[in-house]
């Protein structure tokens, strides 16, 4: 296994950190005034109110951010695999190659997530309109978490395709 497959599957395997805790976190979108202040996640939605203990419930998810997620789940899989298939090609070459596919997979799921979770802001929680936030609102830390995701995984395509390189 050369150096360029560890960095590859090392940047796969942070994608896949990166992934999983955008998941976790509850803060997709974050909506604050004087009153308090609401977080909208995938799994989680939580409201603080004039400084009380923050109040966490399952949310009611748009058709579009059910699809985000299940693409984002999809990607995390394909991203398991491919670091699995890495560690693997130290005994059997061509796993490289089927593990640099299967990653590319789950960047286009990815990216497609990242495409289609704008278009759920028409929420009530939200009041904005696809792909156009209000101004009382931003993307939270699960957002950035998840674009990370996103930018280790096509940097590990990189590596990985100068693995793959012939001769």
């Amino acid at each position: 296994m050369d150096k360029l497959s560890v960095i590859s599957g090392c940047l796969f395997l942070a994608a896949d950190i990166f992934a999983i805790a955008s998941i976790a976190n509850p803060d997709w979108i974050s909506t604050g005034d004087s009153a308090g202040s609401l977080t909208v996640g995938l799994v989680l939605q939580c409201q603080t109110i004039h400084g009380r203990d923050r109040n966490c419930t399952p949310p009611q998810l748009p058709p579009e951010w059910i699809t985000t997620l299940l693409f984002i789940i999809l990607g995390i899989v394909s991203l398991t695999v491919s670091c699995g298939l890495m560690v693997m090609s130290r005994w059997r070459c061509e796993a490289s190659r089927h593990a640099r596919w299967i990653a590319f997979v789950g960047m286009v799921l990815f990216c497609t997530a990242a495409l289609v979770f704008p278009l759920g802001f028409y929420i009530d929680e939200v009041g904005g309109q696809p792909y156009k936030l209000p101004n009382n609102t931003v993307v939270g830390s699960s957002y950035v978490l998840f674009v990370l995701s996103i930018f280790f995984t096509i940097v590990g395509l990189l590596f990985a395709g100068k693995v793959c390189l012939p001769g």
